[in-house]
């Protein structure tokens, strides 16, 4: 399927001057649907591309070149490459990690994982503040159930159907974020929770935002203790069999 573009910026003009002790982070996602790309330096965003579309492993490095190109960055003045590992789409989240491991280990930088529902929530957290709800992040699993964390380090990924989550919330009005969130937020009513949709895709800058905010030097010694970042998943994969019939693998 060809790729479809949603957003594109170009915040600089040719070569940039990477002053003493700034940073250059490169953040990847692939988690959800589609690929975003961006590249920031310390809090600014010098350019970005978001696509949607599949075929992620053929398209992810050319944009990739092509968001460099538009930022003046070249891959050897990078300082950190972020990603995102999930929740979410068992191939997209796959795709991500091994390019973003490709490039940390062929540049000698550290990796930083970030979860797709910390990024969700920190995008809609302010806007959520503003009017007194509590934002909820939430991913179609396609399995009758959504992928899905509440407020900002308040508790780990979760995945559940609309009833569970209705439970957790407790009656706290929320703001829920995420592709596609419609369907869900029309269950919570339902179900009498004062919910609001904020229909959004992973923004690849608050990606980076979010890695820069932990720091290069914690990421590096993460890397060097616990390796790697590898893919959060909530559950096994979803395969489908020869006879059609679905089923979760470990």
């Amino acid at each position: 399927m060809p790729s479809r573009p949603i957003e594109r910026q170009r915040l600089a003009d040719g070569p940039i001057d990477l002053e003493p002790g700034m940073s250059l982070v490169l953040a990847l996602d692939c988690a959800i649907s589609g690929l975003g790309v961006a590249v920031v330096r310390d809090d600014a965003c010098l350019a970005s591309l978001r696509e949607e579309g599949r075929d992620q492993a053929v398209r992810l490095f050319p944009a990739v070149s092509s968001v460099l190109r538009d930022a003046g960055v070249a891959r050897s003045e990078l300082s950190l490459i972020a990603v995102t590992i999930g929740p979410g789409s068992f191939t997209g989240v796959r795709v991500g990690l091994a390019a973003a491991r490709g490039l940390a280990l062929g540049l000698g930088v550290p990796l930083a994982g970030v979860s797709t529902t910390s990024v969700l929530i920190a995008q809609a957290a302010r806007r959520a503040s503003a009017c007194e709800r509590l934002a909820v992040a939430a991913i179609d699993s396609r399995l009758g159930d959504w992928f899905c964390a509440i407020g900002e380090g308040m508790q780990a990924p979760f995945a559940a159907a609309a009833d569970e989550l209705a439970r957790r919330l407790n009656d706290m009005p929320c703001v829920v974020v995420g592709p596609d969130v419609g369907p869900l937020v029309a269950q919570l009513a339902a179900a009498g929770v004062d919910a609001k949709a904020e229909v959004a895709f992973v923004d690849p800058v608050a990606v980076a935002r979010l890695a820069l905010a932990s720091g290069i030097d914690a990421w590096r010694a993460r890397n060097e203790s616990e390796g790697l970042p590898g893919p959060l998943y909530l559950r096994g994969v979803s395969v489908t069999l020869p006879d059609g019939a679905r089923r979760t693998v470990d």
